[in-house]
């Protein structure tokens, strides 16, 4: 099955994939915090998408793409153009790269993502499994 990223579809299926997967589990059982992914519009994408994930103690309560980033209050807030967020989710750019260079800008406790690199790097490799379409 394919699934275009970034699509509702695709949101539902890293919600899916990180529900059901043991490993994130456990190295995100300590998490607390929900986060919006805002996609730029760029190349490919002919407007901005924001994605709203809901993730607590290695489980996703809840996704949602909303209209505009007034909708919810998350901890965490990753913003970029279109092309970093499909070079990271196939492999191209390193996330925590991303972050330090400010390819992917980061609004949110920089402590708390930083001393959960482990946690970051591992909901990037769920993303990734799921990703087979990039527009």
């Amino acid at each position: 099955m394919s699934i275009l990223f970034p699509s509702p579809e695709w949101l539902t299926a890293l919600q899916e994939k990180l529900n059901s997967d043991a490993h994130y589990a456990q190295i995100a059982k300590n998490w607390e915090g929900d986060m919006y992914f805002i996609i730029e519009a760029e190349g490919n994408l002919p407007q901005q998408v924001i994605m709203y994930l809901d993730l607590w103690h290695g489980k996703c309560r809840a996704v949602e793409i909303v209209a505009e980033a007034a909708s919810h209050v998350p901890a965490f807030t990753l913003k970029a153009g279109y092309t970093n967020f499909a070079k990271v989710l196939k492999g191209e750019l390193d996330p925590m790269q991303a972050m330090l260079t400010r390819k992917l800008d980061v609004k949110g406790n920089m402590a708390v993502m930083m001393r959960n690199v482990p946690t970051v790097l591992d909901f990037v490799r769920c993303a990734k499994e799921i990703t087979h379409e990039i527009l």
